[in-house]
């Protein structure tokens, strides 16, 4: 199963490009810009990480960023990834940046975008991966400082292709961004919002990204299986829900295997992902062999998860088509 899982073609919707920073590349980053580490090598930083909710890893995760400076720093942050993701045959991928970690401490927004694009450029032409952007906001500021990020990013919209929203989820509903998100809408973005694993009023943050803000996706989501009649409209609705299992297990008590495997059953476009692989230990391929390993599933329950994925995408109905024919084309060969 993990060679089937290997050749099967993959689409990621729930990547933090921030947390695909390996501690490898953190060293030379910092090297690059004159920067002090508080750990002696890769293996010391990586063997320090350990967090058991989601504002112990947020911490560690913001502090790491410090080494992103420069437009450089931000193209071999996204190459990095993109080919690790191309060594996973990931076809398609929607990467979520987080430009106020950025903004906030004086590296311009021109830089990081433009960084992150040309690599998504390079890659697609070499590499053969396509890729697009999410602008996320970050949830424990301002919602006038998501507003100005917002504006910030109008002469750059043609490279995005949505917004999102993240961070600290505590007292930070979806109700707080409501006005940022209709004027997105508005501006011609698509709109996802992360409702994380077992947080406080998880349920109520999931009515209101779904009936008050009407996204699109929801990253995480799997509380929504506590209230049948949001299960019922997401169906609907036909909408995606990005669930990372390995990241589950590190910010809560489990995976969520079972919740995922009844979301599933009840026909939901559930998605796997691998949020942040550089801090949690697993890119998609990862989270796929811990899913399988977790609930048995089959080569055509592995195939219909890949198929859900490139079915929620944010791209016109054509390339969703040829994405599919791709699985659809893998899972046939692999019964001859």
């Amino acid at each position: 199963m993990k060679d089937f899982i290997a050749g099967l073609p993959k689409c990621e919707l729930h990547l933090h490009i921030e947390g695909t920073l390996e501690p490898e590349l953190k060293f030379e980053l910092a090297a690059r810009n004159g920067l002090g580490l508080p750990y002696a090598s890769a293996e010391e930083m990586r063997a320090a990480y350990s967090f058991d909710s989601l504002p112990s890893f947020l911490t560690v995760y913001y502090e790491g960023m410090r080494v992103l400076r420069t437009e450089p720093d931000f193209y071999d942050l996204a190459m990095a990834y993109l080919r690790k993701a191309a060594a996973q045959n990931v076809r398609y991928a929607e990467i979520f940046f987080d430009p106020q970690a950025h903004t906030g401490r004086g590296v311009p927004f021109d830089v990081v975008i433009r960084g992150l694009r040309r690599a998504l450029m390079d890659a697609e032409a070499q590499l053969g991966v396509r890729a697009q952007l999410i602008m996320c906001f970050l949830r424990d500021f301002q919602a006038e400082y998501a507003m100005a990020t917002l504006l910030e990013s109008l002469p750059y919209k043609e490279w995005i292709a949505g917004v999102g929203l993240d961070s600290d989820e505590k007292g930070n509903p979806p109700a707080k961004f409501a006005e940022v998100y209709a004027r997105a809408r508005a501006e011609g973005y698509l709109l996802t919002m992360h409702c994380d694993v077992d947080q406080d009023d998880a349920v109520e943050h999931i009515r209101q990204a779904i009936e008050d803000i009407g996204v699109d996706r929801i990253d995480h989501g799997v509380n929504i299986l506590e209230d049948q009649r949001l299960v019922e409209l997401v169906l609907a609705r036909g909408m995606g829900l990005t669930c990372c299992p390995i990241s589950n297990g590190f910010v809560t008590d489990s995976m969520k295997a079972e919740g995922i495997r009844k979301l599933m059953d009840l026909g939901v476009r559930v998605t796997i992902n691998s949020d942040d692989p550089a801090y949690f230990d697993g890119y998609v391929q990862e989270n796929l062999i811990a899913l399988h390993k977790a609930l048995q599933l089959s080569e055509q329950e592995l195939a219909g998860l890949e198929r859900n994925a490139f079915e929620v995408t944010w791209l016109p109905r054509p390339v969703k088509d040829a994405y599919l024919a791709e699985v659809d084309a893998y899972l046939a060969s692999r019964a001859r």
